[in-house]
């Protein structure tokens, strides 16, 4: 892994702290996305805006049918488009959605840096802080493919996870199908009304996940309608750059 070095004034590369030269430089976080057309508000995970560090895309062409199942055809472009990032000077790759965790282990050993393709990667260390007996409700885009086989590419279990499926909602399909008119305010009512009925119905649940990238600008609108900690890709792309980019503290003592 060749990581570049965070230099002052007084500071100097010997050959050992040698950085992987590249044609530019200082994006940490590297993020493989469809090519979809749909509006992406701030918060969304290919809306660059959101995040506080430069970010490097790369789009790719497959149909999102196919990575919801995880067809193997597709296989290679995604492995591809995170080794053209990894050359592109990246310190972690991830996927702009849940349903990358079909391709993590093959992705994950064809390249160099660390990997987490899919929000779900997130969900043993929030069981983790849970009650033995609580769960973890997990919102996704595509209810179907939501098997216990596609749970455990990210060493997570159905067991301990209440599948709540928001592809279906009527205000979500210009994100699902790639519509041009986003109701913003209405999708938040309906992940509202769906978040607070389903923590009614299931009230073992601890916390809750967001599979799709999508969802991320929903995330406060749900944690104010059910008091629960919200987890999604923004959470784990920040604790993942906070890892690969650590900078002095300052201060007193």
């Amino acid at each position: 892994m060749h990581y570049r070095a965070v230099l002052n004034n007084d500071q100097r590369l010997n050959q050992k702290q040698a950085p992987l030269i590249t044609p530019v430089a200082g994006n940490a976080m590297g993020i493989i996305a469809v090519n979809l057309n749909y509006p992406k508000l701030p918060g969304n995970v290919v809306n660059a805006t959101t995040f506080d560090f430069p970010v490097e895309y790369e789009v790719i062409d497959v149909e999102i049918e196919d990575l919801f199942t995880g067809n193997s055809k597709i296989k290679d472009t995604v492995i591809k488009a995170a080794q053209k990032l990894e050359k592109r000077g990246v310190r972690a790759i991830v996927g702009a959605c849940g349903y990358f965790a079909n391709f993590q282990d093959e992705v994950k050993n064809a390249v160099n840096v660390p990997v987490f393709l899919s929000s779900l990667a997130q969900l043993p260390i929030i069981k983790f802080g849970l009650k033995t007996d609580q769960k973890v409700g997990v919102f996704v885009a595509s209810y179907e493919n939501a098997t216990e086989e596609f749970l455990n590419k990210s060493h997570a279990s159905k067991e301990y996870c209440v599948i709540q499926d928001v592809g279906s909602l009527s205000k979500f399909h210009p994100i699902r199908y790639g519509e041009p008119v986003l109701d913003n305010a209405g999708l938040t009512q309906q992940l509202i009304n769906v978040s607070t009925n389903l923590i009614a119905d299931h009230p073992e649940i601890g916390a809750i996940l967001l599979e799709c990238s999508d969802l991320p600008p929903y995330a406060s609108a749900i944690q104010s309608a059910v008091g629960l900690p919200v987890f999604d890709f923004i959470t784990l792309i920040n604790w993942v750059f906070s890892a690969v980019v650590q900078t002095p503290y300052y201060g007193y003592y």
